[in-house]
């Protein structure tokens, strides 16, 4: 059954009020849609943990930086809602921009530290619109918890940090990332792939492993680092922007895997920006 689509905060809110008058929680899984079963993955957690689900989406402006993939980011909601009919969601939020964004909107959160490295300097002002679009979100939902996936795990932490630096009551839990038979990470950006790219990205993922293993071992990472930036150039990657390790809690930069950590990298096939992490624990 297709999950109704609410388009104005009053009709959320009708919603919302009537489960929390009931006891129930409530789960949100925020979207810009083009869902693949990463999402899906999301809402399946959300029905799991919730007595009600709403998905949102939203293709959020200030979040790009460049108006071009704005403009050619995939709309598609009736496909979307399809998808998500199998998973017994309650509601799709599909907000109406100005409910968003209304006239004079004049407000950025913005959250220091988490994001001042990796995906930061490379993106700049997109911390800033994710963190601004999904507080919007938590308190128009009023939502008890939230999902997101750790593919985008600086954004979790980044988000996370948010939510409890403005008081906003809603836990935010991470899921495991979803991959495709090969390891890929899923992602909207794989569809732009060719057969040829999708078999050089597959590689990110081997590569991953293995340094994450010598890592867990309790080797040097600058040095590793350096093999396994190779090794992506030499399976086809034409350019690594970084590969990191960092603490799983804080983000800070590690020598080794001396406590609990990830290990981040961003790197180009076939014209596509694609990135990964994957845990780390010490031996």
């Amino acid at each position: 059954m297709i999950a109704p689509i609410l388009r104005s905060l009053a009709e959320l809110r009708a919603k919302t009020n009537e489960w929390h008058r009931n006891g129930e929680t409530i789960g949100v899984v925020p979207t810009m849609g083009a869902l693949h079963e990463g999402h899906l993955s999301l809402a399946q957690a959300a029905k799991e943990g919730c007595d009600r689900v709403i998905v949102t989406i939203f293709v959020n402006p200030k979040q790009f930086n460049n108006p071009e993939d704005l403009t050619n980011y995939p709309r598609t909601e009736h496909e979307d809602a399809q998808k998500l009919s199998r998973y017994g969601v309650d509601v799709i939020y599909v907000p109406d921009p100005q409910d968003i964004y209304p006239d004079g909107f004049s407000t950025t959160v913005s959250v220091a530290g988490l994001t001042d490295m990796m995906e930061g300097p490379f993106r700049p002002g997109h911390f800033e619109g994710v963190a601004t679009v999904v507080a919007k979100l938590f308190l128009q939902t009023q939502a008890d918890r939230a999902y997101f996936g750790e593919k985008d795990y600086q954004q979790l932490l980044v988000v996370r940090r948010m939510a409890r630096d403005l008081n906003i009551p809603i836990e935010v839990i991470g899921c495991p990332t979803v991959r495709e038979p090969s390891g890929l990470a899923m992602s909207s950006r794989n569809l732009l792939l060719s057969p040829e790219g999708l078999k050089i990205a597959a590689l990110m993922n081997e590569i991953m492993r293995q340094l994450a293993k010598d890592l867990a071992a309790g080797k040097d990472f600058v040095t590793l680092a350096q093999d396994a930036k190779a090794a992506l150039l030499n399976a086809g990657f034409t350019e690594v922007e970084y590969i990191d390790l960092r603490c799983a809690e804080t983000l800070e930069s590690l020598p080794r895997a001396s406590k609990p950590a990830r290990l981040f990298v961003t790197a180009w096939a076939d014209g596509v920006r694609l990135i990964d992490n994957i845990p780390v624990n010490p031996a």
